[in-house]
């Protein structure tokens, strides 16, 4: 008899936390999806190379004394690590590049929103190059 009500008693503590826990899981599951924050993003290939990242690059002042403003910085990277598109926001300008593939130098585009001026530039590895402006 004894061993009767131990058995009653411990299904009944079973039951109420599979209750709370089904209770607990269908309140989180309507609620919205947490926030990821951070100062960066990484994403790595399998090797742990780079290969994605999204920064924040603050204000300052080049060597050659040029400013530049904070940037919002995503590069895409190759898997020999050449930076192959890159997208940069900031409050004077916005831009995408694209570069090619590894082992050029000099084969590019660059689509850009400065100030009240937009661009295009496109240039090949013979050192051809076309700027369009509106």
């Amino acid at each position: 008899m004894a061993i009767q009500r131990s058995m009653a008693a411990l299904t009944l503590v079973n039951l109420a936390v599979l209750a709370a826990t089904l209770a607990m899981r269908s309140a989180t599951a309507d609620g919205a999806p947490p926030v990821l924050r951070g100062r960066g993003l990484e994403i790595v290939d399998d090797q742990g190379r780079v290969r994605a990242s999204i920064s924040v690059l603050p204000a300052g002042t080049s060597e050659k004394g040029d400013r530049h403003p904070e940037t919002v910085l995503l590069p895409l990277i190759t898997e020999r690590g050449r930076p192959s598109v890159k997208i940069g926001a900031s409050e004077e300008a916005a831009g995408i590049s694209l570069a090619g593939p590894s082992g050029t130098k000099d084969t590019y585009v660059i689509l850009e929103a400065k100030g009240t001026d937009t661009s295009l530039k496109m240039r090949n590895e013979s050192g051809r190059e076309q700027v369009f402006k509106p």
